[in-house]
């Protein structure tokens, strides 16, 4: 008989039915638990501090000069709590310093999950619809600064600081810093 195939046994099928349902769950298993496992340590130092300047003001007509930023301490903005979504556990804080050579947003005793391209924005929505990409997650945990591009010359337009997975469109956590 030229032509015809015996019929996988019904034992054969459950064994490839098996074998695909044990696959299934070792790929989920990989995609949901090994974020929780892989963690990434970092420790960026802070940023070098804007040297401190004069600012002269006529008050009730007397010229008064005030020392804006001291001496070796970074001036900058925050605290804002860092703020976790469902299903993607985070801590730590946000911090933005205006440097010599521009903002640098910082994560602070920081510690969240890993995920698939996970990315820092800056943006001026939690739906990062209008955002500049500060680039890749550099670390799961640690103080991690970030350089903000020079031409983002008003950080107050910017309302929130995102760690957003590109491929999946999704918001893993935020911090409010407005």
């Amino acid at each position: 008989m030229t032509g015809h195939r015996p019929r996988p046994t019904s034992n054969g099928m459950k064994k490839i039915v098996i074998v695909i349902v044990i696959v299934m769950v070792f790929v989920a298993g990989y995609y949901f638990v090994w974020p929780y496992f892989d963690v990434i340590e970092r420790n960026d130092s802070l940023p070098e501090p804007v040297p401190p300047f004069v600012k002269k003001e006529i008050v009730d007509g007397v010229m008064e000069e005030m020392v804006i930023g001291e001496e070796g301490e970074p001036s900058g903005l925050g605290p804002y709590t860092i703020v976790a979504t469902p299903g993607h556990p985070a801590s730590g804080i946000v911090r933005i310093f205006d440097t010599e050579s521009g903002y640098v947003v910082r994560y602070e005793d920081y510690e969240t999950i890993n995920g698939p391209d996970l990315h820092v924005y800056l943006s001026k929505t939690l739906d990062a619809k209008e955002y500049i990409d500060l680039g890749p997650l550099k670390a799961t945990k640690g103080n991690i600064n970030y350089e903000v591009p020079l031409e983002v010359t008003d950080i107050g337009e910017y309302g929130y600081v995102l760690t957003w997975c590109k491929p999946f469109n999704v918001l893993f956590n935020y911090a409010e810093v407005k």
